[in-house]
């Protein structure tokens, strides 16, 4: 590969990198083809651009980035990156549905990054992966907005229902007599 070409291909991965809000770094050796074409079907359902890079265009890549001397002890051996734009949690959470899977077994974490802090696999996996997503924020922020509305139509509620229950409890006890 040319010196043009490579310069490309870090430019590339370089502008991954910057729009990205996360990122999960994978070793996928001895994976089956149809196990990596599963993962890759998955990513892209998850709105997450996967791709298998060469170490030295990521450390040139990030270099000057936050956190980018730390993901040097990542690079070792085969890399694929899972790049999330929109949702940080999107690709840790694909990964770890996979690795439950039989054939995801040999899927390997080797780290994450997200807004510059460098996160070592196991922090990927319990951390990232359970996050919400950016659909379950929204509908805990909608809940948390109606709650006093909900109270407070409750609260307005509350003499017209307890004066049905006086009305039926003397009607009981009026039967009853």
């Amino acid at each position: 590969m040319d010196r043009n070409a490579k310069s490309v291909q870090i430019g590339e991965i370089t502008s991954k990198f910057e729009k990205m809000s996360s990122a999960v770094f994978l070793d996928f050796k001895g994976l089956p083809v149809k196990s990596v074409t599963a993962l890759r079907q998955q990513f892209r359902a998850a709105g997450v651009d996967y791709k298998v890079v060469k170490n030295t265009f990521v450390k040139h890549a990030t270099k000057n980035t936050k956190g980018g001397d730390a993901l040097k002890k990542m690079l070792v051996g085969m890399t694929g990156v899972a790049w999330a734009y929109d949702d940080p949690s999107a690709a840790a959470k694909v990964v770890k549905a996979f690795r439950k899977t039989a054939e995801g077994e040999k899927l390997t974490i080797k780290g994450g990054i997200i807004d510059g802090q460098v996160l070592d696999a196991k922090s990927v996996e319990d951390q990232l992966a359970t996050m919400p997503g950016k659909d379950e924020l929204r509908s805990m922020l909608l809940a948390t907005m109606q709650a006093p509305l909900q109270n407070f139509v409750a609260l307005l509620q509350a003499p017209a229902q307890n004066f049905a229950y006086l009305l039926d409890a003397k009607k009981r006890e009026a039967e009853g007599a």
